[in-house]
């Protein structure tokens, strides 16, 4: 712990006096980053982006901290990813139906600012079309399984096991 800082003298003295002191006892040799300059140090930073890099440090998912409208286009643009997680045609057309139901939502909420993105609709057609080139071609159905011969009953042979 640093002594006191003696009555009458001033701040900065004090500050400069325990900063020499430390420089002659050598505290300030083979520190990490010696010699280097400070990263970011010229970077304007804005507010922005200091919480979205505490955010991505935190692994917090930055897509949450955008205003609604934006989401709903960030959306928009990652529904091809989703739907080609799908395995059918009806989930593909749900994904993009409830999408556009949210958007509509959307669209008759009073809006915040003036200068709010607007989300469009997402093209259901377009999407499965997509989605159906991302498929591989259906598998034709396999040949039918050919019937055993069925014997014909015949008097004779029931009437000669007898």
């Amino acid at each position: 712990m640093t002594e006191r800082k003696p009555p009458g003298m001033s701040f900065e003295t004090w500050v400069d006096h325990q900063i020499s002191r430390s420089i002659e006892r050598g505290d300030f040799d083979r520190l990490a980053g010696a010699g280097k300059p400070i990263p970011g140090l010229h970077r304007d930073e804005t507010a922005y982006d200091w919480a979205v890099a505490k955010a991505r440090r935190e692994g917090v998912d930055t897509a949450a901290m955008l205003p609604p409208g934006l989401a709903l286009r960030r959306e928009r643009d990652e529904l091809p990813a989703r739907a080609a997680e799908l395995a059918s045609e009806e989930q593909v057309r749900a994904l993009a139906e409830d999408y556009n139901v949210r958007v509509e939502a959307f669209w008759r909420r009073p809006q915040e600012s003036r200068w709010a993105p607007v989300p469009g609709l997402a093209d259901v057609e377009a999407l499965v079309a997509g989605w159906r080139t991302t498929r591989p071609p259906p598998l034709p159905p396999p040949p039918p399984a050919p019937t055993p011969a069925r014997r014909r009953w015949s008097a004779r042979r029931f009437l000669r096991r007898g």
